[in-house]
């Protein structure tokens, strides 16, 4: 039986509920008017039940795709205006005990070259991340109780806090390890995380045990029910998942809102963020096998109506995705993006294998988007969005629901704008090239008299030329 409140994974995702809703959209995907009165209740920026947004998705009208593309931008705006945060991932080691039939970290792949950071090889990743001008990072790891026990990614988090070259330092650290217990959870509080994420992969409990034939991962209902262990482990702040192209998307898609709707029941929040990638290609991985990967105009949709089911919800997207791709969904909903990114245990200090079959490529999936950082961060300019490396929230202690209750305020405009603006001098005086750094001037220029606060405004103008002076780290 279906219950939001439940702690049981079958329970808060439950098939028959999900086959229904399914049903129902398809029953009523041609009533324009049901249609725009779900539209008009998204307006209000309240959010949206995973029911009401599956008849959205559902729906071909060209009138209510227009009207969810137009509401996701305006929702955007409203919440997140134009800033984009910036973060990188992080690949500490991809030993993994799991047979997880879509990832080339399997047990059984024997082609990919296995490694571990040491810490002193961290320390190298972690300085050429700094010298790229990253803040914020994901650190991943596969599951390998022996290779990688909590107490090396403890470690490991210490050491990257750590590293301070030159004007660098990594502000966040973010950690996508596989669910472990309510202990593990309260240490990696404790250790100073900002965001615990783990991808659900798909809902479909069928679906998910034929993935993970082998390995702690095959526990469908200990991985779904992570986010309550790690929530009762302290951690407020989570990011949920799926990655689309491994069952069917409709399904996934309610799956993933009704474990939105479950987070809020029971803790009193939501998730902090949710992750949209898709299946690409990786070494010994057949692409092909997945026969349900979802085309872009279906993909730009899901953003779309996450954005106006999940209004207050940071959305992200990776470099699986094209150029062309992100620039689409940027003004849908998505807040945060990777730039310069390695898929490969220690592929910024080295660089990533050019030849994906290479024995010695050490890489999880293939990058769509190879630009660099200041590449990345150039098109954003150009785009007229504020390139964001801030951390403010996290280190402020604006996590879990007090960062929600400032979100669906509207205050939380009044930090973020000014610390976006704040961090992306600090890296145009550090790390851009001539171009950029140009561009980011003349934005920030144009931006700071948007500043409602006049108190806040006449500070802003203050650090900014204490920035230009060589003094870092401002943040309100």
């Amino acid at each position: 039986m279906y219950n939001p409140k439940s702690l049981k994974a079958t329970e808060f995702i439950d098939d028959t509920e999900i086959r229904e809703s399914l049903a129902y959209a398809v029953e009523h995907k041609d009533d324009l008017d049901l249609c725009m009165s779900i539209l008009e209740k998204a307006a209000l920026c309240k959010g949206l039940s995973h029911r009401e947004a599956m008849v959205l998705l559902e729906s071909e009208l060209p009138q209510v795709r227009e009207k969810c593309f137009t509401l996701a931008e305006e929702i955007k705006k409203r919440f997140y205006g134009n800033r984009i945060v910036m973060f990188a991932p992080l690949y500490l080691s991809n030993y993994c005990i799991n047979s997880c039939r879509y990832c080339p970290y399997h047990a059984k792949n024997k082609t990919i070259c296995r490694k571990k950071l040491t810490q002193e090889e961290i320390v190298r990743e972690v300085t050429a991340l700094q010298d790229m001008g990253h803040k914020r990072l994901a650190l991943e790891t596969g599951e390998d109780p022996i290779n990688n026990p909590i107490e090396y990614v403890l470690e490991s988090i210490k050491t990257i806090y750590s590293i301070k070259h030159k004007n660098g330092a990594i502000r966040r650290v973010n950690v996508n390890i596989a669910a472990t217990t309510v202990e593990n959870y309260r240490k990696l509080k404790e250790a100073g995380i900002g965001t615990y994420i783990l991808f659900q992969e798909t809902y479909n409990k069928e679906s998910y045990e034929y993935l993970h034939p082998a390995g702690p991962k095959s526990d469908y209902a200990y991985h779904t029910e992570a986010m309550d262990r790690a929530m009762e482990g302290g951690i407020d702040d989570v990011g949920c998942g799926v990655l689309f192209g491994l069952n069917m998307y409709k399904y996934d898609f309610v799956g993933l809102l009704m474990h939105a709707e479950h987070l809020e029941a029971v803790h009193g929040v939501g998730p902090h963020t949710i992750s949209v990638p898709r299946i690409c290609p990786a070494d010994d991985i057949d692409v092909d096998e997945f026969s349900n990967a979802i085309p872009d105009d279906i993909f730009e949709k899901i953003v779309a109506i996450l954005r106006i089911a999940v209004p207050y919800t940071g959305i992200i997207i990776s470099t699986r995705e094209s150029p062309r791709v992100r620039r689409e969904i940027l003004k849908l909903g998505v807040s945060q993006i990777s730039g310069g990114s390695r898929t490969s245990v220690g592929g910024y200090a080295d660089g990533e294998a050019v030849n994906r079959d290479d024995e010695m490529n050490s890489a999880q999936f293939d990058v769509s988007d190879t630009r660099t950082l200041d590449e990345v961060v150039n098109w954003l300019l150009d785009l007229g969005y504020i390139p964001s490396f801030c951390t403010a929230c996290y280190r402020e202690g604006r996590t879990g629901d007090r960062f929600m209750r400032l979100v669906k305020s509207g205050a939380i405009a009044n930090v973020c704008h000014p610390n976006a603006l704040m961090t992306l001098k600090e890296y145009l005086e550090d790390y851009a090239s001539a171009d950029t750094r140009r561009k980011g001037e003349a934005l920030i220029a144009a931006e700071i008299p948007k500043l409602q606060n006049e108190k806040v405004r006449a500070l802003v103008e203050q650090h900014m030329k204490e920035l230009h002076n060589g003094m870092r780290d401002f943040r309100f």
